[in-house]
């Protein structure tokens, strides 16, 4: 679980709208999350909508946001951590948005507070969007059907599905030069098609190919992964006013350890498994 920790720095047009807001249920939480710091105490003053903070995402997301509809969802890692920032901004309400993701990564959304959705920090997003600091590293992981084994020399020879606009889109043809590729518009389409054996392996990344497993038993597996040194982090709109103070908020969940618990409650003890021991492939 160290190593695990570690990951964590210093102990881890739009396609559909939905929103909801979510009182407290009580002087602590949000949804079903217990949330630790002090109300107010980072205060945001001019939040995107009066009286609560609007987070968008890109759904589905399991494990990281529990559910497929910003109505249903009430937990998850990105969830809790966002409903913290919430709180210790001063809210006890929170709506959460449904956004494509190809508009969210290049800055084509709108009236939003923060985006919580894996988002790997790239140079090329930041010409268009601004990010937070740094709350998890990822590496680029390789999600097979458990009856049809690939490994790092016979992935070149697959069908290999990826999500259009990521990094590891871009990983597979830039770095691995791998030529027979299937481009999907989200997450879920490709691993549907992953399932059904139109494409041999999906890649994205290992956080997002771990909770595929977890969501299929004994029908997917995470046979290996790339390091590539990306690392997740909010999604702001370019030059808000107030990314500097939730990067305050971000910075004080990272230090009390909050980040480390909620990554123990939702990630860590969901995958059974320390996303540092899936075997590293070579390019």
């Amino acid at each position: 679980m160290d190593k695990f920790k570690r990951m964590l720095l210093a102990s881890g047009v739009i396609a559909m709208i939905a929103g909801f807001g979510t009182a407290a249920q009580s002087a602590d939480m949000i949804g079903n999350c217990e949330l630790t710091g002090q109300k107010g105490s980072i205060p945001i003053a001019n939040p995107a909508k009066a009286g609560q903070l609007t987070v968008e995402v890109s759904l589905p997301a399991p494990i990281w946001w529990n559910g497929d509809t910003p109505e249903a969802i009430k937990d998850g890692m990105e969830y809790c951590m966002a409903a913290e920032i919430a709180w210790r901004a001063g809210y006890d309400k929170m709506e959460v948005v449904n956004v494509g993701w190809d508009p969210l990564v290049t800055g084509q959304t709108s009236d939003f507070d923060l985006a919580l959705s894996q988002i790997s920090i790239t140079d090329e997003r930041k010409k268009v969007v601004d990010f937070s600091i740094p709350y998890f590293y990822s590496d680029i992981g390789v999600l097979v059907r458990t009856d049809n084994p690939v490994d790092e020399k016979t992935i070149k020879e697959k069908t290999v599905g990826v999500q259009q606009a990521t990094t590891g889109a871009a990983f597979a043809t830039d770095t691995l030069g791998l030529t027979n590729i299937q481009v999907y518009p989200d997450q879920g389409d490709m691993f549907t098609a992953l399932r059904a054996g139109q494409i041999d392996a999906a890649m994205t990344d290992t956080s997002i190919t771990l909770a595929e497993e977890v969501a299929n038993p004994g029908k997917v597996i995470v046979i290996g992964q790339y390091k590539t040194g990306e690392t997740y982090g909010a999604l702001y709109p370019k030059g808000s006013a107030n990314n500097a103070t939730i990067d305050k908020i971000i910075q004080s969940m990272i230090d009390d350890g909050t980040m480390s618990k909620l990554a123990d409650k939702y990630l860590a003890a969901v995958w059974g498994k320390d996303p540092a021991k899936v075997p590293y492939f070579n390019p």
